[in-house]
């Protein structure tokens, strides 16, 4: 598990956190396992976010597995010298905006089209807004982010729209408590 950044002591913190989450003691953990993590509980996309522990068809996650996806979520380490030899870390600047892309790209055909952009938003701000302001939000956000005017974000765009983001932040869960 050496490829997910974490220490030898976070991957035994890590352990025990899964047998928390774990309560059949199977050593498998199910999507309502997961409710139990704060950070995905009271996040509006949370659903998706768990979700993408899970292949299709596939209904637990093993350990291993759980340590991958949450390697996603830490911090990158800004210290650590790159090595062009060795793949890109999962917690990466770049990993990270393709797990969010993955999150709106439901249909996983390279594209954000306005409807999953707009399910998205419905499910981040729910009652606060009108649909119509919703839809002027997507149309807006399309409108701003599609450089080939082909009325979806393709990955490049997306990335591209990110650029002043700090998405290390925004992607960041404290789940070693």
């Amino acid at each position: 598990m050496q490829e997910t950044g974490f220490t030898p002591a976070h991957i035994v913190r890590l352990y025990d956190r899964f047998e928390a989450l774990d309560k059949e003691k199977t050593g498998l953990l199910r999507p309502q396992d997961f409710g139990a993590i704060n950070g995905l509980a009271m996040n509006p996309i949370g659903d998706r976010i768990i979700g993408a522990f899970f292949s299709p068809g596939q209904e637990t996650v093993d350990f291993h597995s759980f340590v991958r996806i949450l390697a996603h979520f830490r911090p990158e380490d800004k210290k650590r010298p790159k090595d062009p030899s060795m793949p890109e870390p999962v917690n990466s600047r770049t990993s990270k905006i393709k797990f969010a892309f993955q999150l709106y790209d439901q249909d996983k055909d390279g594209k954000i089209s306005r409807a999953e952009l707009l399910q998205v938003l419905r499910s981040m701000l729910e009652m606060q807004v009108t649909e119509e302001q919703l839809e002027s939000i997507a149309d807006r956000t399309i409108q701003e982010a599609d450089l080939d005017k082909d009325d979806a974000i393709s990955f490049e765009e997306f990335r591209k729209s990110l650029e002043k983001v700090n998405i290390d932040h925004k992607m960041s869960i404290r789940f070693l408590r």
